[in-house]
Parts: C-alpha cells; sequence; structure tokens
C-alpha cells in the first residue's frame, strides 16, 4: 500500500483572514469552508500541486498555546519551489510576511530561506540552480 500525504494542516485564530493570505501569497483554492459540529471554521484549500492544506480555528471552548516561526521540534516547515527568490522575498514582505533567515545559498547554486506566514507558520522559499 502506498503511503500518500493525505493534507498539511495549519490551526488559526483567524481561519478566513489565514485562507485570504494564503490565496493571495500562493495561489491557494478553497474548496471547501464550514464551521463544524465541533465549533471550528475548517476551510480546505488546495495549493497548486493538488497539495491539500486545512485551516482552521479553534475548538468550542479550546485553547490553542502561543505559537512561534523559529527552529523548532515537531513540523518545522513546508516549502515552496520560486522561479526567483529576492523577488518572492520582497512580495511576500508586502503581504506581511517578514523574512527569518537567508536567503543561503548551496555549493550547487541552489538558494533558500524562510520567512514568517500568518499564524506564525515557517514557510521555506526554494530557487533551485538554472
Amino acid at each position: 500500500m502506498p503511503y500518500n500525504l493525505n493534507h498539511v494542516h495549519v490551526k488559526s485564530l483567524d481561519p478566513e483572514k489565514t485562507v485570504q493570505w494564503w490565496i493571495e501569497a500562493f495561489n491557494f483554492q478553497i474548496i471547501d469552508d464550514r464551521t463544524r459540529h465541533t465549533g471550528d471554521r475548517f476551510i480546505k484549500c488546495r495549493a497548486e500541486n493538488g497539495v491539500p492544506v486545512n485551516i482552521s480555528g479553534p475548538l468550542t471552548d479550546q485553547q490553542l498555546p502561543p505559537s512561534e516561526s523559529h527552529v523548532k521540534l515537531g513540523l518545522e516547515h513546508f516549502g515552496f519551489d520560486v522561479e526567483d527568490i529576492d523577488a518572492e522575498i520582497e512580495r511576500l514582505a508586502g503581504l506581511g510576511a517578514p523574512l527569518l533567515d537567508g536567503p543561503n545559498e548551496l555549493p550547487d547554486g541552489t538558494r533558500f530561506c524562510w520567512v514568517e506566514a500568518p499564524d506564525h507558520v515557517r514557510v521555506e522559499l526554494i530557487q533551485w540552480p538554472k
């Protein structure tokens, strides 16, 4: 049996605002938007390459702990391939995603950096050598 990645799930205090940012920043598409019986707003999205990304708020009476975008144990970040990393850093900064680290370059010419998306989600941008 193959083990296919089913989805990525991001928790947010304001799912609608967060989803709108991901739509503008990375062309996500909303597949479904509803409030579930558990009280949380649950918005199913899809990235351009088809990967499902769910963005939801807290369940009824659930208190989410503070988050941060620094290097950490557990789910550390997820990444996007980009054509021009410098242009993307500038574009995403204009959308409120500050640069956290980089850009860095490997000996083969691969360039990469991390930015902070809403809800302190750490996102890596990767520009592959031509």
